[in-house]
C-alpha cells in the first residue's frame, strides 16, 4: 500500500512563494484546467490557489518571530473531506492516497472546506466547483519525466527545501 504525501517544515519555510507561483503555473497549465484570478491580490481576494502561505508575526516585543504558514493539501491518511461530500466528488484514490475531486461530480456545496482542518479547499467562482491541491498527480505518475522530476512542482521549487513529498507508509 502507497500513501503519497506532502510534509511542510515550518521551522524552514522562509515565506518566499515559489510553491505558491509554482503550483498555479504547473496546475493552470496541466490537467486541473486554469485556476480562476478574478482579483487575487485586492481588498477582496478572489482568485483560486491550491497553495498559499500565510504570515504571521508571534511573541511579543522585543521577543518577536516571524512565521510563515503555508496552507495546501496534506492528503490525509484518513481524510475528514471525502465522507462529507454528498455527490462522491471528493475522493482518495486507492493505489496512491491521492485526495481529489471529480469536478463533473461536485455541486459546490463547501461541505469539504468545512471538514478540511487545513484550510486547503477553494472554491472556484467561474465554474462554481471546488477545488484542491492534486499533489501534481499528472507529474508523479507520469512516464515521461525523468525519475527526480516526479513530485509535485511546489516541492520542486522550494529553494529551502521546507517541502517533503514521498511514500509516508514507507517510512514506518
Amino acid at each position: 500500500m502507497t500513501q503519497l504525501a506532502l510534509v511542510i517544515d515550518l521551522n524552514v519555510c522562509v515565506g518566499c512563494h515559489a510553491c505558491v507561483t509554482s503550483c498555479k503555473q504547473w496546475n493552470t497549465s496541466g490537467s486541473a484546467g486554469y485556476l480562476t484570478d478574478l482579483d487575487p491580490y485586492g481588498a477582496d481576494p478572489n482568485g483560486t490557489f491550491f497553495n498559499r502561505v500565510q504570515t504571521f508575526e508571534v511573541g511579543e516585543f522585543p521577543n518577536t518571530q516571524t512565521v510563515h504558514f503555508p496552507k495546501s493539501c496534506l492528503h490525509c491518511e484518513d481524510p475528514p473531506c471525502v465522507p462529507v461530500c454528498p455527490t462522491g466528488a471528493s475522493y482518495k484514490r486507492a493505489e496512491d492516497g491521492i485526495v481529489l475531486v471529480d469536478y463533473d461530480k461536485c455541486i459546490g456545496c463547501k461541505y469539504c472546506t468545512w471538514a478540511c482542518p487545513y484550510g486547503a479547499r477553494e472554491f472556484d467562482e467561474q465554474r462554481k466547483v471546488m477545488t484542491k491541491c492534486t499533489l501534481c498527480v499528472d507529474r508523479v505518475t507520469s512516464t515521461t519525466l525523468p525519475v527526480a522530476e516526479r513530485k509535485p512542482a511546489c516541492v520542486l521549487a522550494c529553494p529551502a527545501n521546507a517541502r517533503l513529498f514521498g511514500d509516508v507508509l514507507a517510512t514506518r
